[in-house]
């Protein structure tokens, strides 16, 4: 397998990272320009920038923000936001974005899936996935940006990521909602079903607490990056100090 990568999130509001636990409770961790480019220099492989109210508000993101981020990086960075057509992922891209992500307005019109991938090519096209175990099955929820606008997307997980990867998304970022700000370690058995059906890479997200939980989902799930957000941006631990630890763990990691 290719090098793992360590993806730190920025979940932006207003010009703002917040984080919060479950997806609820934000509070303020800085500024998004600041915290990327302290991400790029401790040696991060990639960045996510999530826009978490642009979909429940029913707006895209701020193709000008997009610019400014991408004068300050030489890493890759994914946008994800309100974005429900081809020509505003593209213009994403314009703006010099490496990827786009798209989760609700996927949910909404799975052939925007296709649609972005027949336009942008596959390699562009991230499809998150917010999940969480109910009555004995793992069901995704949409619009989880805004706690008043959250609800069930009436899909199983599985079913959709099946879907998604069909429909020709060249990645997917399974954001486990129960383990999310909780810093107990990664879902390892969502991620592993979700492992078993996946060809393209699976990036895992929430739960990250230590660097053996980043060990763990490596060994135990396989996935191809672990996206972390809290224990980043309060400096609970170090990238370069993970990195470290993984490599020496038998991990490829670029360092």
């Amino acid at each position: 397998m290719t090098a793992r990568r360590i993806i730190p999130c920025l979940d932006v509001k207003d010009g703002r990272v917040v984080k919060g636990v479950k997806f609820v409770g934000h509070t303020d961790m800085g500024d998004a320009a600041e915290l990327a480019a302290r991400y790029r220099d401790a040696g991060a492989d990639e960045l996510v920038f999530y826009d978490i109210t642009a979909s429940p508000e029913g707006r895209t993101l701020d193709y000008g923000w997009i610019k400014d981020i991408a004068r300050l990086l030489d890493i890759p960075f994914c946008v994800a936001g309100g974005i429900r057509s081809v020509d505003q992922a593209a213009r994403c891209l314009d703006h010099g974005a490496d990827k786009v992500s798209i989760n609700s307005p996927a949910l909404e019109r799975p052939e925007l899936i296709a649609d972005m991938a027949a336009r942008l090519g596959s390699q562009c096209v991230v499809v998150g996935v917010d999940s969480r175990l109910e009555d004995g099955e793992w069901v995704v929820h949409k619009y989880t940006g805004d706690p008043d606008a959250r609800r069930h997307a009436g899909k199983r997980t599985l079913d959709w990521l099946d879907e998604a990867q069909n429909l020709g998304a060249g990645e997917i970022v399974l954001n486990c909602i129960d383990q999310d700000g909780v810093r107990k370690g990664y879902d390892i058995a969502q991620l592993s079903a979700a492992r078993a059906r996946l060809t393209i890479p699976l990036i895992a997200s929430g739960g990250a607490g230590a660097p053996e939980h980043f060990r763990d989902v490596f060994e135990q799930a396989d996935v191809s990056g672990a996206l972390a957000a809290s224990v980043f941006h309060t400096g609970a631990i170090a990238i370069p100090d993970l990195k470290r630890y993984l490599a020496d763990q038998g991990l490829e990691m670029r360092i």
